[in-house]
């Protein structure tokens, strides 16, 4: 067989292993793209680059920033940072229809810019939320829908440990990604917000509006989220200014959130414990994930299947725009079977050459796929989010789960929409740091 042959059997082979096998992604990928370098090759060459790769990706400096985000938010959901954003955004939001909810939403939106993670802000926001919404009266399939749909955001504000995978596999500066993902990240909660709006508006039983607080209490709530406007604050105003590397700022991130958990006495020794062994597993899966994919991306190169590809897509009789849509098509649909991270990695390969060869801008390209693929996350048949929430909520059908989280498709594809005729939107605040 050729070697465009021989790749595209590979990616078959692939998503059999993942799907069919249920074979881990990262060992799927490492094995896979192993034994093709070797069919193309030989073994000696395969082997030859299996420890260049493992040398190479494991040697990088600024993979560091990795482990040291994740602690930043495993510390902060140890600490009960969360728990303190939602009092305080809850004094403001709750006595308005629906105002639990819009609480939910930016309370997830606050603890996602210091945590990063989906399912530790679905896992810590359905803890919080859910039975203060139950003692309201609020619809089960609005209140689960909220935090399934909220809990999204943690991939899209920045700090994001996607952002950062898509980065270090592009070649970008992490910095600008980060500061890229911030006004999309605004403006889907935002649109959440609005759908929480109007489907109260709607369904006026759906989110009855809670006990009034006076000026003053409103005022004495705003402590509770000082801890989560310093660290985000720390993080991209240093990074913004340029007082900070990418790592720098999830050093001083980590070091900052422990300190304040220590003053504030949330932090107890078994709690620390607990934070570092969370921080140290997710680190291996995702660095293990990472060799998987630079292996089977140095497969795909010498089949030279990418670079086929690309050049086949760009000669197309058909607006490049349409050619975007498709491939946020497949990343939806993707999304909705497979880890968003794992997806990402498998699927950059192929298509990142595919865009930047029609001369789409990669740092555009990389906050437009993050957010396409974290629509994944509260889609069937995975979801991850929403069997987190549909875990937590007993009592509620996973179908009225599934119902809640729909009402918000709409503003993921507005969103979407939005980024792709704006591209500013998302370029515009990195320029200003060059």
């Amino acid at each position: 067989m050729d070697p465009i042959t021989i790749g595209i059997v590979g990616t078959v082979v692939l998503l059999i292993a993942i799907f069919l096998f249920r074979i881990p992604v990262g060992f799927a990928m490492g094995i896979i793209g192993f034994v093709g370098f070797a069919t193309i090759l030989n073994w000696n060459a395969a082997t030859g680059m299996l420890g260049t790769e493992l040398w190479n990706v494991f040697s990088k400096y600024g993979l560091t920033v990795v482990p040291l985000f994740i602690l930043m938010g495993q510390i902060c959901f140890y600490s009960g940072v969360n728990e303190r954003l939602y009092k305080s955004a809850y004094a403001w939001m709750g006595e308005i229809r629906g105002g639990i909810a819009m609480t939910t939403v930016l309370a997830c939106a606050g603890f996602a810019a210091i945590c990063g993670s989906n399912s530790a802000t679905a896992a810590t926001m359905s803890t919080v939320a859910l039975p203060e919404m139950k003692k309201f009266r609020y619809s089960p399939i609005l209140s689960t829908g909220v935090i399934a749909a909220g809990a999204t955001l943690g991939v899209v504000i920045p700090p994001s440990v996607v952002l950062i995978i898509i980065g270090l596999q592009t070649s970008q500066s992490i910095a600008q990604l980060f500061v890229g993902g911030m006004v999309p990240g605004v403006l889907l909660t935002v649109l959440f917000l609005g759908t929480i709006w109007y489907l109260c508006k709607k369904n006026p039983d759906w989110g009855p509006a809670g006990p009034a607080t006076t000026f003053s209490e409103k005022l004495k709530s705003l402590p509770g989220s000082i801890e989560m406007v310093i660290l985000f604050f720390l993080v991209m105003g240093g990074l913004f200014l340029g007082f900070f590397t990418p790592t720098e700022a999830g050093a001083a991130g980590a070091g900052l959130s422990l300190l304040i958990a220590t003053i504030s006495g949330k932090m107890s020794w078994k709690k620390f414990q607990l934070a570092v062994n969370d921080s140290l597993k997710i680190s291996c899966m995702i660095m293990v994930i990472m060799l998987g994919a630079v292996i089977f991306g140095r497969f795909l190169a010498i089949t030279r299947l990418p670079f086929e590809a690309a050049g086949w897509v760009a000669g197309l009789p058909i607006p490049p725009m349409v050619i975007i849509g498709v491939i946020c098509l497949i990343y939806v649909i993707g999304g909705m079977v497979m880890d968003a991270l794992a997806l990402l990695l498998v699927t950059i390969p192929i298509f990142f050459p595919v865009v930047t060869a029609m001369g789409y801008d990669p740092l555009w390209f990389g906050v437009l796929i993050t957010v396409v693929t974290t629509l994944g996350a509260i889609t069937p048949p995975v979801g991850v989010n929403t069997f987190i929430v549909a875990s937590m909520a007993k009592d509620v059908p996973m179908t009225d789960v599934f119902k809640g989280v729909s009402y918000f498709v709409a503003a993921y594809v507005l969103c979407v929409a939005l980024l792709m005729l704006f591209p500013d939107l998302v370029t515009f605040l990195p320029r200003l740091m060059q």
